[in-house]
């Protein structure tokens, strides 16, 4: 028996930068399962292409907001906004097939990782995993 959270969702506009002169907004999907607590999914489809997913920590892009992070396939850092008042944060996402850097207002990530937590506080991913387990021997599953 698993306990049943919600999966938390937000849909936004990032640009898809594609060299220091080009950029093109597109839609990006992020969405939160508990049953996977440590991750988040990110996705984006652009016109002729399939939708594109990636899956990485959440504390990765939480760190993101404010520090540099990353070591691997998925970096996120902070830059200057286009608002003075707020941050933007780019994530790159590398393959073996070539990389893609988004950018973002920081405000509706924030958001996100708010919504987040109020389902599952981070720092709790553990805890959930072990009592789901326990719940499943002590009913016999």
């Amino acid at each position: 028996m698993k306990m049943q959270q919600s999966l938390v969702k937000g849909r936004l506009v990032m640009s898809l930068l594609v060299s220091e002169e080009l950029a093109f907004d597109t839609g990006v999907e992020l969405s939160y399962d508990p049953g996977d607590p440590l991750a988040v999914r990110l996705t984006f489809h652009l016109p002729g292409d399939p939708p594109v997913s990636w899956l990485f920590g959440r504390e990765l892009l939480l760190d993101g907001i404010t520090r540099p992070s990353g070591e691997g396939d998925v970096r996120v850092w902070p830059v200057p906004g286009t608002d003075e008042d707020f941050m933007d944060v780019c994530i790159e996402l590398r393959s073996t097939d070539g990389a893609a850097v988004l950018r973002s207002p920081a405000v509706p990530l924030i958001s996100f990782l708010g919504r987040t937590d109020r389902v599952l506080p981070m720092g709790q991913e553990h805890t959930i995993a072990d009592l789901d387990r326990e719940l499943e021997a002590i009913l016999g599953h």
